[in-house]
């Protein structure tokens, strides 16, 4: 596990470039915390590190949004509406899980049983004004990020 803390939303959105540029596809990431606590943040400059200029909005109403950059094709998932995981399954889960996908997927636990494992979970707390993110690999993929994030990662 690797722990650390921002101070901002330009200081969270750029871990989320950094740790774009440490991700090969496929790649499942979970986003996991409160209300507020910056996971459409971090999913922001994640996007904007694989090069994404467009406006980044939560999918929450849409369930997911995707984007296709040059040769990564990423899905952001918002399942914190979702009623049911089986709800999933009518947007084409399988075609989704693609060599060249990275899925961002805020509120995993909404989807369990029918989301395919989480390389990594990103889970984000409040502290004060300021967020921790602690990151659990849950594959060698996932270790091997949390390994280069820890070497270039300069914190605040």
């Amino acid at each position: 596990m690797f722990e650390c803390v921002v101070s901002g939303e330009r200081r969270q959105e750029s871990l989320g470039r950094q740790l774009a540029e440490l991700i090969e596809p496929p790649c499942n990431l979970f986003l996991q915390g409160d209300l507020a606590a910056g996971k459409t943040t971090l999913a922001r400059g994640f996007l904007r590190g694989l090069g994404y200029e467009g406006r980044v909005k939560s999918p929450t109403y849409t369930l997911m949004e995707p984007y296709e950059m040059q040769g990564v094709a990423c899905y952001h998932f918002d399942l914190y509406r979702l009623s049911d995981p089986e709800e999933l399954l009518f947007l084409g889960l399988d075609d989704l899980q693609r060599e060249d996908a990275v899925w961002l997927v805020e509120w995993p636990e909404r989807g369990e049983g029918v989301l395919p494992q989480a390389d990594l979970t990103i889970c984000i707390s409040h502290q004060g004004e300021a967020r921790v993110l602690e990151f659990t690999p849950h594959s060698k993929k996932g270790r091997q990020i949390i390994n280069n994030l820890q070497e270039v990662w300069s914190g605040d």
